[in-house]
């Protein structure tokens, strides 16, 4: 009976060996899709790795032959910038796979270091594949990134890309503008930027990122291309980059720019357009523009009428101060904001010989401060409008340190932070400068002392700026060092950094800051795996709702913390405490002054994504690593943040309501819909 059995178990045994072959991939075969799931331990793990900052746990997944693995362990590099991965990042800049190439280049340029510089420009060279225009698009922007300037002039003068070349096109403005955000800019560069804005034909990308290079590049001479901006102007109608060429056209300040300005001013409805165009008319003269902006201040819209009076306070003249004190005083139809603004520049520019006039006007802020109300963002407001008048530093000691409500406090401190900082201090206050020096750094280090986190941030940055020469007049910085020692951390990190950098100067020497806080906040795996990939966020406001795509893939560990907090109410009744035009909403701080937090840390995630729109939801943060509770939503596309801000959701619906929200305005509740 055995015998009849065996040659059929045989047969049996040699289909499941067959079977089981054909499950099991060869070792000699090579895998080439790259595929994230975070149900998979071994994925889950290898972000640990990267949410503990462990660089000797991350590295061995270089080797291996899963693409997979190889991709994320690159990636987190990109987060942690750690330059000691640097020697084998470089290594897979020559993988196989190119999304792991992608990965490794994209890394390197977050890491930011020389070093890499000729690894990617010879992979860049070396790599002739037509279906790479991925990778040499990242290993350009790596280059503006990270490399030395040398190359910056070789990248610029390349012209025979095609318009239909829109990766590489995006490459060489990304590196670029990347180069020009590390201070290192040159003649090539704005050439081939003004090219690539004002030559027909070129991807609506690659022109949003030529005009945010040449209205965020500094010390770029900009002047002969007025005319070539103002025929951008008449056929451009994208509103983004339309509001970062109004800055670009100012910084000509050639009349033909000017009338592109006001061309700019009547052509676009979007707000963000006129605002900028508002702001880029300080580069002329008051007298030609200030009808325009004057007008501007009776604006239905928020943002228009707040640039309208920042303008007066940032270019106002003596002649036309007692104009705006009145403005302020008589229309009531004006917002809080514009108001304040409005005895701002008052107050800055009335002539110090109109010492009835200066009575006034601090006299009408005085009583409005001291007038019962609920809107403490307003009465900061009003300190800083006293701050004007540099000699009101003894009432805005008195009134603002006895406060009890946290942001006034914060704001008087700030508001003597301001009066030090007046550039001709020593003629402002004539012989009583020294004496007014001593009475404010006494005032400062009371700040630090009482312990209170936003009046020591500050106290602190204030202190520690040479041009203000507190070194002569602080005897002992003790009080700093006791004020670090109680501060609980991580959660009052920032401001750790803050005294730590004051204490350094005062010392002369220099130690170690902005150190990312200890691991102290586990990523929450099981509430990941109960979110759905298409999960949203709808956000009430005072003003409607708002509802965000959360981007899990992207940011896992962001979104779970996020969610929980949504899930716990943390949020209800949170107010935006920031707000700038054409900038950001910000919200979702418990003290609601921007210095609150929980008592923990979680860590960037700064993968491949970009603030090129409006609406992305970010992290804010006092460096890498320190983020928690707060966020922002942007108003426009802000490239400038890239790299280094946690992207983890996405306006879906409610751009509109973001647009509108002013500092104040409360976040009722946010429901998360899985």
């Amino acid at each position: 009976m055995l015998r009849k059995l065996l040659p059929g178990l045989m047969l049996l045994g040699i289909l499941l060996i067959i079977t089981n072959t054909q499950c099991i991939p060869s070792k000699k075969e090579i895998l080439t899709d790259v595929n994230l799931d975070f149900k998979d331990p071994v994925y889950r793990q290898l972000y640990v790795y990267q949410d503990q900052l462990l660089t000797d746990s991350i590295l061995p997944f270089f080797q291996h032959r899963d693409p997979s693995y190889r991709y994320a362990a690159a990636l987190s590099f990109a987060s942690n910038k750690d330059p000691e991965a640097i020697d084998s990042l470089m290594v897979l800049l020559e993988d196989e796979v190119q999304e792991v190439k992608v990965a490794a280049a994209y890394a390197l340029g977050q890491i930011g270091n020389e070093k890499s510089g000729p690894a990617l420009v010879k992979a860049f060279a070396t790599d002739t594949l037509a279906t790479t225009q991925k990778f040499k698009r990242t290993v350009l922007e790596a280059i503006g990134k990270s490399a030395s300037g040398d190359y910056l002039d070789n990248i610029s003068r390349v012209k025979n890309y095609f318009r239909s070349d829109t990766l590489l096109l995006e490459g060489q403005a990304y590196a670029i503008y990347r180069y020009a955000l590390r201070g290192i800019n040159s003649l090539a560069g704005t050439n081939r930027m003004v090219d690539l804005l004002s030559k027909k034909g070129y991807p609506e990308s690659v022109r949003l990122i030529a005009a945010n290079y040449l209205y965020r590049t500094k010390n770029i001479k900009l002047d002969t291309f007025a005319g070539k901006f103002y025929q951008v102007a008449q056929r451009e109608n994208n509103p983004q980059i339309l509001q970062a060429l109004a800055i670009a056209i100012g910084k000509t300040k050639k009349p033909v720019g000017l009338e592109a300005l006001k061309y700019l001013y009547g052509k676009s409805d979007d707000f963000r357009v006129r605002v900028n165009v508002i702001r880029a008319m300080g580069n002329y003269d008051y007298l030609e523009v200030k009808d325009l902006v004057a007008n501007a201040l009776n604006s239905n819209n928020q943002h228009i009428a707040q640039a309208a009076s920042q303008f007066f306070i940032d270019y106002g003249n003596a002649r036309e101060a007692s104009l705006y004190f009145s403005t302020a005083k008589k229309t009531e139809t004006l917002s809080w904001q514009v108001r304040n603004n409005l005895f701002r520049a008052a107050n800055r520019h009335v002539p110090g010989y109109f010492v009835n006039t200066i009575n006034n006007i601090s006299g009408e802020i005085k009583t409005r401060f001291e007038t019962p109300g609920d809107n403490v963002y307003e009465k900061a407001g009003l300190l800083k409008a006293l701050s004007e008048y540099g000699w009101n530093y003894k009432y805005i000691y008195q009134k603002g340190y006895q406060s009890e409500q946290t942001i006034i406090r914060s704001a008087s401190v700030d508001a003597l932070a301001q009066i030090a900082m007046k550039p001709n201090f020593d003629k402002y206050f004539g012989g009583s400068a020294p004496r007014v020096k001593k009475e404010l750094a006494t005032y400062f280090q009371e700040a630090i002392e009482k312990g209170d986190i936003a009046m020591i941030a500050y106290a602190a940055q204030v202190l520690r700026m040479p041009s203000l020469g507190f070194k002569e007049v602080v005897d002992s910085i003790d009080y700093m060092i006791a004020a670090m020692a109680k501060l609980e951390l991580p959660k009052e990190i920032e401001i750790k950094y803050e005294l730590q950098k004051s204490v350094d100067y005062f010392n002369n020497t220099t130690g170690v800051t902005n150190q990312p806080p200890r691991y102290n906040h586990p990523i929450d795996w099981d509430l990941i795996g109960g979110i759905n990939p298409d999960a949203e966020a709808k956000i009430f406001t005072s003003k409607g709702e708002i509802t965000l795509s959360l981007l899990l893939q992207h940011a896992p560990g962001t979104v779970a913390n996020f969610v929980q907090l949504a899930r716990n109410n943390f949020y209800d009744n949170k107010k935006f405490h920031r707000v700038i035009s054409n900038f950001v909403a910000q919200g979702g701080c418990p003290r609601g002054d921007g210095y609150g937090g929980l008592d923990y840390t979680i860590r960037s995630e700064l993968g491949m994504a970009y603030y090129d729109d409006a609406g992305y939801v970010g992290m804010a943060s006092a460096g890498n690593h320190t983020e928690c509770t707060q966020w922002f939503i942007t108003h426009a596309p802000t490239p400038h943040l890239d790299g280094n801000y946690t992207i983890f959701a996405k306006v879906k619906s409610g751009m509109d309501i973001v647009n509108q929200l002013e500092i104040g305005d409360r976040i009722t509740d946010i429901k998360i819909q899985n």
